[in-house]
Formats: C-alpha cells, sequence, structure tokens
C-alpha cells in the first residue's frame, strides 16, 4: 500500500521508528506539503463579487490561462501556515548558537512599546509637530548610543549593517574629499578575517582594496597595518572584537598609526554587545562604527520592516553626517531634511535613504537600553562574554582552538582539525546537532580558519542550558571519534526534510512549483 506520498507503508528496515504512515504525519509532527499541492485552484476560500465586465487594455500583455493560485477555506489557511511555524527554530524554541549575528532575547516589553499607537502607525510625512514624541525616541536613542559609544555624533537612517558600513565609508569619503585629497587617497585596507561586506563596501563607493594579514594568533600586528601605509590609504576597515572572537589587543596603535598618516579608522561594530559599558570605540581611536540593533540592542532581524544599522562618527567626521538628521536649535528638536539646510559648519555627503529610518528598531532597542540601565547592559557584556568562555572550557579537550592564546569574547571558535580521520566534516557535525535539537553555529567562517566552528551562546542563557548544550556537542565529539558514522554522515536523520544536495541546490535551483504528471507523487 502507498501512502499519499507515494511511498510504501508498512516497517522499514529501521524498524518501528522509520514505519511509515499513510498520511505522512509522525503523531504530532505534521508534514506539510506546499500550498499548491493542498490548494484547488478551482475553489476560493473567500467569496468575491464577480468583476464587471470591461474592455481589456491589456493588449498582448493579457493572462493567457488560469492563474492557478490555490484556494484553501479559512481552516487550512491557518493550519498551513501554523504548521510551517512549527518547523522554525528560533531563540524562543532553544539555545541559538549561531557565532558573529546571533539572535539575542528580545523581551516582549519591546515589542509591547513598538505597538503603541504614535510609533506603530507613524509615518514619514507627518507634520513635525504631530511626531515629537518620535523625535524624542530619536534623540534619546541617539544620547544613548554616542554615550555608549563615546563618539560626539551619529547618523540614524542606516537601514542595516551593510547600509551602516556604506554609511561610515562614504563619511570618510567626503572627508577625505573636502582636504583636496579625493584623487590621490583611494586605497582601503581590509583584514584578512574581516567580515565579506567589508571589502565589497570599500568596492562600491569607488575604493581599492589591499588586505592585511591575520597573524598566527588570529589578530592584526600595527607592524603590518604601518608596512601597508602610505598617501593612497584611506582607511582601514577592521572588526573589533574581531571575526574570531578575539578583542584586536594593537587597536590604539593601529589607530594612530592610521591618524598619524591621515587616514581614518572604520570600525565594525557588528561584535560591539562584547564590550558595550565596558570600552568606548570613541576612546580606542574608532573614526566611524556601524551599530546592528538588532544583535547588541535585542531588536529582532527587520523588526517588521527594514532594519536599522546606526553609525556613529568622531569630531573628524560629524561634519558629514548625511541627512535626515535631529538637531537641537534653543533646546528644540529640529529635522534637517535637505543639504540646503544643514547648519552652519557641516557638510552632509548627502543622503542614505529617503526617510529617518525605522520607528520600530528605535522603539526595541530604546525599550532594551531604559530597561536594563547602564549598569545592565555592562552586565550583559560581560555575561555573553562569560557563557563563551564557559562553553570554551567545556569542549576544549574534545575539540581544538585554532587561537588559544586569547581569551574568547562573546564567541568561540573552534576549527576541523580535532575531526581529522574520522570520516566526519564540521557540515555532518552541524547536521548531526539538528537531530539534537540545536539549530547548527556557524560553520566555515572565518575563512581563514579551516572548517570553522564558530559558537556565539549569547548572555541570554542559563548554566543549565549551556551545561546541555555542552553536554549533547561533547556526545556528538566522542561519537565522531568512536568511529559513528552513520550519526553524521547521513544526518539529519530526524528532521522534517532529510540533508539536501546542496552543491546541485546551488548550480540548480528549482524556484517554481510544477504540477506533477497525472499518477506521480505529489512531493
Amino acid at each position: 500500500m502507498l501512502n499519499r506520498q507515494g511511498r510504501p507503508t508498512g516497517t522499514g528496515e529501521g524498524g518501528a521508528g522509520d514505519r511509515e504512515t499513510f498520511t505522512g504525519n509522525r503523531a504530532l509532527e505534521q508534514l506539510e506539503p506546499l500550498i499548491f499541492e493542498i490548494g484547488r485552484a478551482e475553489t476560493s476560500g473567500v467569496d468575491i463579487p464577480a468583476a464587471p465586465k470591461v474592455a481589456s487594455r491589456l493588449g498582448g500583455h493579457a493572462r493567457k490561462a488560469p492563474i492557478g493560485l490555490p484556494g484553501l477555506s479559512e481552516p487550512e489557511a491557518m493550519r498551513h501556515y501554523v504548521r510551517l511555524s512549527q518547523k522554525n527554530y528560533g531563540i524562543d524554541t532553544g539555545l541559538f548558537p549561531l557565532g558573529s549575528c546571533t539572535m539575542k532575547h528580545n523581551a516582549r516589553l519591546n515589542e509591547k512599546m513598538a505597538r503603541l499607537p504614535g510609533f506603530s502607525d507613524v509615518h514619514p510625512l507627518q507634520p513635525l509637530s504631530t511626531v515629537a514624541g518620535a523625535l524624542e525616541v530619536m534623540l534619546e536613542l541617539a544620547r544613548y548610543l554616542m554615550t555608549l559609544t563615546g563618539m560626539p555624533a551619529v547618523a540614524l537612517s542606516p537601514k542595516a549593517g551593510a547600509h551602516g558600513e556604506a554609511c561610515g565609508m562614504m563619511a570618510i569619503k567626503a572627508a577625505i574629499a573636502a582636504k583636496g585629497e579625493g584623487a590621490t587617497r583611494n586605497v582601503v585596507l581590509v583584514p584578512e578575517s574581516a567580515h565579506g561586506t567589508n571589502p565589497a563596501t570599500a568596492a562600491l563607493i569607488g575604493f581599492s582594496v589591499k588586505a592585511v594579514p591575520a597573524r598566527p594568533d588570529g589578530t592584526v600586528a600595527v607592524e603590518d597595518v604601518k608596512a601597508l601605509l602610505g598617501p593612497e590609504v584611506a582607511a582601514i576597515m577592521l572588526t573589533n572584537p574581531n571575526t574570531c572572537g578575539i578583542f584586536e589587543p594593537q587597536i590604539v596603535e593601529i589607530a594612530a598609526a592610521m591618524h598619524e598618516a591621515g587616514a581614518y579608522f572604520y570600525c565594525d561594530g557588528a561584535n560591539f554587545n562584547a564590550i558595550v559599558g565596558r570600552a568606548r570605540p570613541g576612546d580606542l581611536g574608532v573614526d566611524a562604527m556601524h551599530i546592528n540593533l538588532h544583535k547588541t540592542f535585542s531588536t529582532p532581524h527587520g523588526g517588521g520592516g527594514p532594519g536599522a544599522g546606526p553609525v556613529v562618527l568622531s569630531q573628524r567626521l560629524a561634519p558629514y553626517a548625511p541627512v535626515p538628521f535631529i538637531h537641537v536649535e534653543a533646546g528644540e528638536p529640529v529635522l534637517v531634511e535637505h543639504r540646503e539646510a544643514a547648519p552652519e559648519g557641516t557638510a552632509p555627503f548627502g543622503r542614505m535613504t529617503a526617510f529617518h529610518g525605522q520607528m520600530g528598531m528605535y522603539v526595541r532597542a530604546l525599550a532594551y537600553m531604559l530597561s536594563h540601565g547602564a549598569d545592565g547592559m555592562k552586565q550583559a557584556s560581560e555575561d555573553a562574554v562569560l557563557n563563551a568562555n564557559y562553553v570554551r572550557a567545556g569542549l576544549a579537550d574534545l575539540m581544538s582552538l585554532p587561537f588559544p592564546d586569547h581569551p574568547s569574547m562573546h564567541e568561540v571558535l573552534f576549527d576541523d582539525s580535532w575531526l581529522k580521520g574520522t570520516g566526519v566534516s564540521t557540515l555532518d557535525f552541524a547536521k548531526a546537532m539538528i537531530d539534537e535539537g540545536y539549530h547548527p553555529m556557524t560553520v566555515y567562517f572565518p575563512l581563514v580558519v579551516h572548517g570553522a566552528m564558530l559558537i556565539e551562546p549569547t548572555e541570554s542563557e542559563s548554566k543549565a542550558s549551556l551545561d546541555l548544550f555542552v553536554a549533547t556537542l561533547r556526545d556528538l565529539a566522542m561519537a565522531a571519534k568512536g568511529n559513528d558514522k552513520e550519526r553524521f554522515t547521513a544526518a539529519p536523520h530526524h528532521a522534517p526534510i532529510r540533508r539536501l544536495d546542496e552543491t546541485r541546490a546551488a548550480r540548480q535551483p528549482v524556484l517554481r512549483w510544477t504540477k506533477p504528471a497525472p499518477g506521480a507523487p505529489a512531493s
């Protein structure tokens, strides 16, 4: 007998646990086909009056065949999306160990504040007289960001981290042009371990890129930076803590060398959550740094709309902050919308985006800051570092550390040298974590480490949660070393969908559903 997927029912070789069911469901684990496979194009879940007959103005562009949208009843539609949501893994499901950009706990208080009338329904074209509260939120958020970073100015309008990178580098480019060096300073230094967006951003706005080698301990040496400096160098883009989870020990010396050469220091702020309340980038010599509100200050990726990547600027770059921005005159906030209206002494490089930014993201971040206070944000950073080093200590005897000489900051980095001879790859290990109920850690990044496994537990996890996570990875590590290859090379065994042919999926993606031929399996 065949089930509705065209597979035979009955007991497989693996015993009762592999028994196929007629529906494809396994008790509370519900199979959910594509919406096209459960809907019927000839029906609709809603009653819509027939459209009046009018002469078509589409000409040759008129549709030649029925559109084929699936029709579902309201319960069917609800069940479809609820079942899909149950297949998601998120911070509300369990520990989320992705490194470098991990989702933090997002308190529901933040969500409630963002949904308050006046914030959730604010429109960028409203008269300024009707958005006094929104402007005050922006000013207060800006004050917190400047205080935490030790920087005198902030641009709130960038929509994400990469957008913020572009903003900071465009401010640097404007400052260089104002000094009459625009034609000569056109090289940006980028460490080999940097986020890929760094060299991409520099190239996008017209700079050429030179790589800075990483030392064997995963950090950047000031001597290597100095060897690359010259009158053609415009800036360096350095992440601190870096993508290996290490605080750059010579960051102050690197900044001083850049400034002495007439260049600027852009800091990638993706890992700011490791040092909030402990170190101010402005004190380290940073000229510009973007801040991922979705990471450092809890707000979700996207937040119901565009993201937010504010950029703090040093005194040297503050005059070039883009419009729109808020300027305080006689104690009152004024929204500067156009370059022509900018206060004397400023020269905005232009406009990054049409409007001021995403109010929901601002409100969530400010709610996080106000509820934690200065001491709470400092403790969050300290706990993030503590948790990463706790995971490191629990696994260091089984998994190899490429940079053992430095303590980890908010994330701990392992490599795959400990898997040599086991027949298990980094990807196999990550897939096996799915069977244990965990989202895999970041794998194969940063690229400077072979078979990288980057784990960021965040500050939100309890000791009990971390203990279970460490014990699970220890069990997997011992199984890999114990030649239990089947547990890994065929993983995940218990996911709704088994492992894909990822190479084929990347080279030959199927982007459109095609109705199967009569008699063929539905999926």
